[in-house]
């Protein structure tokens, strides 16, 4: 594919930068630059209400394969799709809280869903105010989710699923207003028979409780679920056909948000070198390094536009984790090395109850987060067994 931007891409360049710069003042202007990995947790008020604009504006749901406007949207190319990416990033706006909804739930409607399903949740997402979290990882099956536990038993009164089990690593599930939850439907079914995608409403006391887990970094933006009898309002796809919704929803997860991702990794690049920059080092090894992060970022780039563009690669989904993964990591090392000594300090304050909520500065809290960035997301081992049962067809792995 020929992934160029033409005249049309630098008109809608210039009206995305003009909206944005417009638009983002008053309660949202103090919102810039919070959210994102690792912080996720923040300000998460103030960007529920920058979603609700950003669907006034018609920003939300740019890339669904559905009519323009038909939700309240409007419809952009791949193109325009990376030239409102790049602009968003640009001016540091605020850390989408519903990324979640738009570029997975969404899309897996329009592929595997009913026309009465779209229209219900479609329009809710498109206008900012209904927020989704993600129910698949459980404590025995994370990288390995044909192992899913939690099930869902059809109660002969309504007709309605009962869920009951446990999900974790949930993002956003304190402030979602909905979980799809993958769970087990059909009795005594094993790996990937018997499952079946779930709509779940969160606002369901006694039946959802929601616990925050405390991370190494100090803050809690995942959180485990349980379920205790929670009522599923639909299913997506049909009763036992989840394993094939959920492995769509996977490669969408995988393969929209990549490029988007790699426009804030470049901002966290370019922080670690204005900081190298100004400590005045001299270590021909640390330089090494930074160049060599810089050149793999871009190599990153261009293999996600060669992959959006359809290359028809199986295994490029697990190729591009294992990329970005280990790069990330790499950054996070980096910006630590870059300060020396000084960044093994941690806060002065050790008095708190939480010492390290709002105590380390942006290199210490990249250096920590991205530890778990080859593990979340499916581990760095299972993509390698991916790639070399489901691309080179070896043989697979005993289980």
């Amino acid at each position: 594919m020929d992934f160029g931007f033409g005249s049309e891409d630098e008109e809608l360049r210039n009206h995305a930068r003009s909206w944005l710069r417009e638009h983002l003042v008053g309660p949202y202007a103090h919102a810039r630059g919070l959210g994102g990995p690792g912080s996720e947790h923040e300000g998460v008020e103030a960007r529920r209400a920058w979603e609700r604009e950003l669907g006034r504006g018609g920003w939300i749901g740019q890339g669904w394969e559905v009519p323009d406007g038909a939700y309240g949207q409007r419809r952009l190319s791949l193109t325009g799709q990376v030239v409102w990416a790049e602009e968003y990033a640009a001016l540091r706006a605020p850390g989408r809280v519903g990324h979640i909804g738009e570029n997975l739930l969404a899309p897996t409607l329009v592929a595997y869903g009913t026309t009465e399903q779209r229209d219900r949740y479609l329009p809710g997402i498109a206008r900012g105010e209904e927020l989704w979290c993600q129910g698949y990882s459980e404590p025995g099956a994370g990288s390995d989710l044909a192992g899913v536990r939690t099930t869902a038993v059809r109660d002969p009164a309504d007709g309605r699923h009962r869920i009951t089990g446990q999900k974790i690593w949930t993002s956003l599930a304190r402030d979602a207003d909905w979980c799809f939850v993958l769970a087990r439907t059909e009795p005594g079914s094993r790996r990937h028979r018997g499952l079946t995608f779930l709509l779940v409403p969160m606002d369901q006391p006694g039946r959802i409780e929601v616990r925050p887990i405390r991370q190494l970094t100090g803050t809690s933006e995942f959180n485990e679920v349980f379920f205790d009898g929670a009522v599923a309002a639909e299913t997506v796809g049909g009763e036992g056909d989840g394993w094939t919704v959920a492995m769509g929803l996977l490669a969408l997860e995988r393969g929209v948000s990549t490029l988007v991702q790699q426009i804030g990794f470049a901002a966290e690049l370019e922080r670690v070198l204005a900081a190298h920059t100004a400590s005045g080092a001299d270590d021909p090894v640390l330089r090494e390094r930074l160049v060599r992060q810089w050149a793999e970022l871009r190599t990153m780039r261009w293999n996600a536009l060669r992959t959006l563009g359809g290359s028809g690669d199986r295994g490029a989904p697990s190729v591009a984790k294992l990329l970005w993964g280990g790069w990330h990591r790499r950054l996070g090392e980096l910006a630590v090395a870059v300060r020396g000594a000084e960044a093994t300090a941690g806060p002065t304050d050790r008095g708190r109850e939480d010492p390290y909520e709002n105590g380390l500065d942006e290199e210490q809290r990249l250096f920590l987060f991205s530890r778990a960035d080859t593990i979340y997301g499916g581990s760095d081992e299972i993509q390698r067994n991916i790639i070399a049962e489901r691309v080179l067809g070896l043989p697979r792995e005993t289980r």
